[in-house]
């Protein structure tokens, strides 16, 4: 019965510990298993074509399978990147990614920034902004963000000028100091911006709602010199910014590949620094 016992324990012994080589063996195996698909979100219009048709190819030109999914607002990339439904998002400016992220309790990071379509001055009365004259009304994004941005254009042509202690990036009106042809000022739903055009003198709009509405960027009296902050950025997780997938995202935007995309399919978008 002794010599049983023995032979028994040791069995249930070599059996237990072969289970938890096994069990060791098969997570070292999924630690180790490289990501092989990229779901990749963005905003419908300009950079959901960025993604699939200068990101996406380059990446399964590496092997990786990549799903493009678009999202019609500016609150579901970073949610669905946080739950992980994406693994990664193109949509956001640094400015709105770090708010969003502090009011949300999210960890998001940058990995690279993308070249992005400025906003603008449009006019269909105007042919130079040499020629607005006195009280011409300018509609401009009723949001501090996108606003500040239109003071810049306007103060960067000498038609305004605004508070030089101000922060650049939370310009609003109340800080414009000089207003020589007492431009009259009309905010208004960003959204709105284009079909503003037929109904003011001038209207800032947005790169992206500028194509939304079939505008062509070119035909903006001036473009903005876009600071690197407002111009969008691939954001993943921060637990996940050391990852291979998204090191190879990274390499895929800085290569010549992409560059000649952008050249070619998105004339008018201001590159980065990085790329300049």
């Amino acid at each position: 019965m002794k010599k049983w016992k023995t032979v028994l324990l040791s069995t249930l012994l070599v059996g237990t510990l072969a289970a938890c080589g096994s069990g060791e063996s098969e997570e070292a195996a999924a630690d180790s298993e490289e990501k092989t698909k990229i779901t990749f979100g963005s905003t419908a219009g300009p950079y959901s074509d960025m993604v699939s048709q200068a990101i996406q190819p380059l990446l399964e030109e590496k092997g990786y399978e990549v799903e493009v999914v678009e999202f019609s607002d500016y609150v579901q990339p970073n949610i669905a990147l946080d739950n992980g439904s994406i693994d990664v998002n193109l949509f956001q400016h640094k400015i709105y990614m770090e708010n969003f992220a502090g009011e949300n309790g999210l960890e998001l990071s940058e990995v690279i920034v993308v070249p992005t379509a400025p906003m603008g001055i449009y006019s269909n009365k105007y042919d130079s902004l040499d020629e607005i004259e006195e009280g011409s009304q300018i509609a401009i994004p009723n949001d501090p963000t996108n606003a500040a941005r239109a003071f810049l254009i306007l103060e960067e042509e000498g038609l305004i000028k605004v508070d030089p202690d101000v922060n650049p990036l939370v310009i609003s009106e109340r800080d414009v100091v000089e207003n020589p042809k007492n431009i009259v000022f009309q905010p208004i739903e960003a959204a709105q911006l284009p079909r503003a055009v037929d109904s003011v003198d001038l209207s800032a709009v947005p790169g992206n709602f500028a194509l939304s509405a079939n505008m062509d960027l070119l035909d903006a009296l001036k473009l903005e010199n876009m600071p690197d902050e407002y111009r969008n950025r691939v954001v993943v997780n921060t637990e996940d910014l050391d990852e291979p997938f998204v090191q190879d995202i990274k390499a895929a935007v800085e290569s010549a590949k992409f560059e000649e995309v952008i050249d070619t399919e998105f004339e008018g978008f201001g590159k980065p620094d990085w790329m300049e």
